[in-house]
């Protein structure tokens, strides 16, 4: 039951996708990036305040259902957080993906927790990894630069 509302909430996120589209202006970040096993793109658009936390994030993308669906819930629920925060819910994601390891607090990754089966799916790994390691790398290149 639990795996069908997982499914559930993956399709929504994939269908009809949170923060999709471009960013404008001056201050804002574009970063594109590449699954280099799968073809899937998305460039990431990312705009910081002051205080280095994330103003606004979108993206705009093509891939399978999982890869946008992830990239979705990656712009969800970074919104809002400091540089720092999105670090940090950049590694639990992560290590649930590739580790299997679920967070001690499952609140802290939301909608993004219905993507812990893709453990189970090593080919679907990158896919689910796009938009967070693009986020990662952004955030390499344009904050700790």
């Amino acid at each position: 039951m639990l795996e069908n509302l997982y499914k559930q909430i993956v399709m929504d996120h994939s269908k009809n996708p949170r923060n999709k589209g471009k960013l404008e202006g001056d201050d804002s970040i574009q970063f594109p990036y590449k699954n280099p096993t799968c073809g899937d793109v998305m460039v990431l658009y990312m705009t910081l305040d002051e205080n280095r936390n994330i103003r606004d994030v979108k993206f705009e993308g093509e891939g399978c259902s999982i890869s946008m669906a992830s990239c979705s819930m990656m712009t969800d629920l970074v919104k809002g957080k400091s540089v720092e925060e999105a670090e940090h819910l950049i590694h639990l994601f992560t290590n649930m993906i590739k580790n299997g390891e679920l967070p001690e607090d499952e609140d802290e990754l939301g909608d993004a927790l219905a993507l812990s089966g893709v453990h189970k799916l090593r080919a679907r790994h990158n896919c689910s990894l796009l938009g967070w390691n693009g986020l990662e790398k952004a955030i390499k290149q344009h904050v700790h630069s």
